[in-house]
């Protein structure tokens, strides 16, 4: 990107967007919800414009209230083998189904929140590194060659935390980072600072 919607005075434009491109080329469109500069360095806070989801697929043989059979489908060529089945069942809730950088995403309003639909899932894609349990909203199930998927969107918003190279392109950061910590702290206590005032 040549530009940059930050400005010297630590100020936003108004709705700010820049697009995020991963390794194969795919982009995902982002607002930024919150930027910070230090050491001559800005970071920005990033939220997909597009509403975030997820595929699980269930054990055939395991009973639906086992989670431990569950699992996230992550792999590449098993999203691309249940794509087309996935956003065929999503285009029925009036919902369009995106192969965006870093998540797929949907475009479209959501169904109303279902307090039985929620799920709550350990996710985790490392035996060494268990993550909180997450709360995902149910949109909907579909099946591919004898196999149960579910799609699910987070109720927590996924955020992405990233800054300009020299070159002036956007890049992510990894929140992992030591040095990182601190400035990922400062930017969510102000976004959720942010959040409370909007509901006062």
């Amino acid at each position: 990107m040549s530009s940059s919607p930050y400005n010297p005075d630590n100020e936003l434009d108004d709705d700010p967007i820049v697009t995020l491109t991963d390794e194969s080329g795919r982009s995902l469109d982002c607002y930024i919800e919150n930027a910070l500069e230090t050491a001559d360095v800005a970071y920005f806070l990033l939220r997909p414009i597009d509403t975030p989801v997820v595929i699980l697929a269930w054990d055939a043989e395991a009973d639906e209230e086992d989670l431990s059979e569950t699992f996230l489908v992550e792999d590449e060529p098993e999203i691309e083998k249940i794509f087309a089945d996935a956003k065929a069942v999503l285009a029925e809730l009036d919902l369009t189904l995106k192969h965006t950088a870093y998540t797929l995403t949907v475009s479209g309003e959501l169904p109303p929140l279902d307090d039985e639909g929620i799920l709550t899932l350990e996710l985790n894609s490392d035996e060494q590194d268990r993550l909180e349990p997450e709360e995902l909203q149910f949109l909907v199930s579909f099946y591919h060659l004898d196999q149960k998927y579910s799609i699910y969107t987070p109720l927590t918003p996924l955020l992405f935390l990233a800054t300009y190279d020299n070159l002036g392109k956007i890049e992510l950061v990894s929140p992992d980072d030591e040095d990182i910590q601190p400035i990922l702290e400062e930017l969510l206590f102000d976004e959720e600072e942010l959040l409370f005032d909007e509901m006062d």
